[in-house]
C-alpha cells in the first residue's frame, strides 16, 4: 500500500492544524474530533481497497521488432467488479528502451474494460524480457494506492534494423541502389553466364554473333553475357571487444551485422550462396546456401549475438574457416583493424589465401581522424596528435601490407561500411577475381 497525494496533503494539514491547537487551546477539541474522523475514513479507505477486485491485464506485442525502430505497445484491462476503478499503470519493459506515453492513468468501467498504447523504442538487439504490468490502484476515497503486478511476463525479439534492409530491397526491386550509392555497371559481353540476344553494334566480336538468329531474322544478332553466378560468399564477422566500440547510437557490431545483411541480400540477388561464421565470441555458423530464406537464416543466427570481451584471434577464426568450408569463397572479414594485429592476422590471411578470396573490411573509429584534425594548442594537445598520427601511420602500414599480399582491403567510417562492402563486391565479381 502507497499513500497518494491527498493522503499526505491531509497529513500536512492534520499536522498544520495540530501546531494551530497547540497555540490556541480552545480549538484543541475540534481538533481532537477532527483527527478521529480523518484516522477513522483513512482506515475505512484501507480496507475497502484491500475489497476491491484486481483487474486482469494482457499486454500484445509485435512478433519482433528492428534495432532503433518504434513500435506500439497495446493494454487492455479489465475490471470484473461491480464498481468503477481507478489506476495507473506502469509496465516493467526492458531497461533497453526509450519509452513514451507511462505511466498513464486509466478509467476501468464496473465489469467492463479499457484499452490504452504506449510507444516504444528499442536501443539493443536480442531477447528484450517484459515483467508484469504494475497497476497502482486509486482507493474509493483516493487515499491510498494498491500496488498490484498483473499480467504475464513476455520477451521481444529485436532484429537488427530488417526496416533499412527492406528499402535497400525494394531499390533493388526497381533497379535503383544507384539511389543509396551502391554503382550496378554491367559489363556487357564479358562473363561465361549468357545474358540475352541483341542488334549487333560495331566494335561487338565476331565470337559473340548468333549466326542461327542472325539467319532467322536476316541481320546481325549479337548474344551478351554477365558475371558468373553460383558463386560463394563466406562472412567472417569479428565479435570481440574491439567491436564494442561505439561513434553514434549504434556500436561497430551493430553496424558490421548491417553490412552483412545488406551485402548477403545483393550476393543471392546476384545468385551467389551466402553463409556466416563468427570468431572471438559465441560460435554461430550458416553454411553457403542460395536460397531466398538466407538472409532470413542469417537474421535468426545473429539478431541477439552481442560482442564480447575476448580479443581477436583471428588466426585460430581462418584455422576453423578452413575446415568448414572447401570450396572456394570470397571470404569478407568484417573487424576493426589495430596496430598489433600483424601477428595473428597476416598469418590468417595466408591461410585463407590458400582456397579463397579475401576481403577484409575495418571500421574506421571517428574518434581517430578527430584526434588527427584537432588544431595543436598546447603540451598535451601535441602528445595527443602525434599519438594519433603514430598510430593512424601503423594502421595504414598494417592495410598496404595486406594490400601486397592480395587481399582486398576496406577501411571506412561504421556509417559507410554497408554501401562500400556492396560496392566493392561488385567491383570484384565484375573483376573475375572470384
Amino acid at each position: 500500500m502507497l499513500p497518494s497525494r491527498h493522503l499526505v496533503a491531509l497529513a500536512l494539514l492534520w499536522l498544520v492544524a495540530a501546531v494551530a491547537a497547540s497555540i490556541w487551546p480552545v480549538g484543541q477539541h475540534v481538533w481532537l474530533i477532527a483527527s478521529g474522523a480523518l484516522g477513522a475514513s483513512v482506515l475505512l479507505d484501507l480496507l475497502l481497497v484491500t475489497l476491491l477486485p484486481v483487474p486482469s491485464a494482457r499486454r500484445t506485442l509485435p512478433a519482433s521488432a528492428a534495432l532503433s525502430v518504434g513500435i506500439d505497445v497495446h493494454l487492455r484491462l479489465t475490471n470484473s467488479g461491480a464498481a468503477r476503478v481507478h489506476c495507473e499503470i506502469y509496465d516493467h519493459h526492458p531497461a533497453a528502451c526509450v519509452v513514451e506515453g507511462l505511466p498513464r492513468g486509466l478509467s476501468l468501467p464496473a465489469r467492463g474494460w479499457a484499452e490504452m498504447s504506449y510507444r516504444l523504442r528499442p536501443t539493443q538487439r536480442g531477447n528484450l524480457e517484459f515483467g508484469p504490468l504494475e497497476l497502482r490502484l486509486d482507493s474509493p476515497l483516493r487515499l491510498w494506492q494498491r500496488r498490484l503486478r498483473v499480467g504475464e511476463p513476455m520477451a521481444l525479439r529485436v532484429y537488427p534494423n530488417f526496416a533499412a534492409l527492406s528499402g535497400y530491397a525494394l531499390l533493388a526491386t526497381d533497379h535503383r541502389l544507384s539511389d543509396v550509392g551502391i554503382l550496378q555497371r554491367r559489363r556487357r559481353g564479358e562473363g561465361i553466364d549468357f545474358d540475352q540476344l541483341r542488334e549487333y553494334r560495331e566494335g561487338d566480336s565476331v565470337r559473340k554473333i548468333d549466326w542461327k538468329a542472325s539467319q532467322r531474322l536476316n541481320k546481325l544478332i549479337s548474344r551478351d553475357y554477365q558475371e558468373e553466378r553460383d558463386q560463394r560468399i563466406m562472412f567472417l564477422v569479428d565479435c570481440g571487444r574491439r567491436m564494442r566500440a561505439q561513434d553514434n547510437a549504434c556500436s561497430h557490431f551493430d553496424h558490421a551485422l548491417d553490412a552483412t545483411l545488406l551485402l548477403a541480400y545483393v550476393g543471392l540477388r546476384q545468385g551467389d550462396s551466402v553463409g556466416l561464421m563468427t570468431m572471438s565470441g559465441e560460435d554461430r555458423f550458416v553454411a553457403p546456401q542460395r536460397s531466398r530464406q538466407m538472409v532470413s537464416r542469417i537474421l535468426n543466427t545473429v539478431y541477439d549475438l552481442q560482442p564480447g570481451l575476448l580479443t581477436s584471434d583471428y588466426y585460430q577464426a581462418a584455422v576453423t574457416l578452413s575446415k568448414r568450408v572447401r570450396k572456394r569463397a570470397l571470404v569478407v572479414i568484417v573487424s576493426n583493424l589495430r596496430d598489433e594485429d600483424d601477428d595473428t592476422l597476416l598469418p590468417a590471411l595466408r591461410l585463407l589465401q590458400r582456397r579463397h578470396l579475401v576481403l577484409f573490411a575495418s571500421l574506421r573509429e571517428k574518434a581517430l581522424d578527430e584526434a588527427v584534425a584537432l588544431p595543436v594548442q598546447d603540451y598535451d594537445a601535441a602528445l595527443a596528435h602525434a599519438a594519433a598520427v603514430e598510430y593512424r601511420t601503423q594502421r595504414d602500414d598494417a592495410f598496404r601490407r595486406m594490400r601486397l599480399g592480395n587481399v582486398v582491403c576496406l577501411d571506412v567510417p561504421p556509417q559507410k561500411l554497408a554501401v562500400s562492402l556492396v560496392n566493392q563486391y561488385l567491383e570484384v565479381k565484375r573483376s573475375g577475381r572470384m
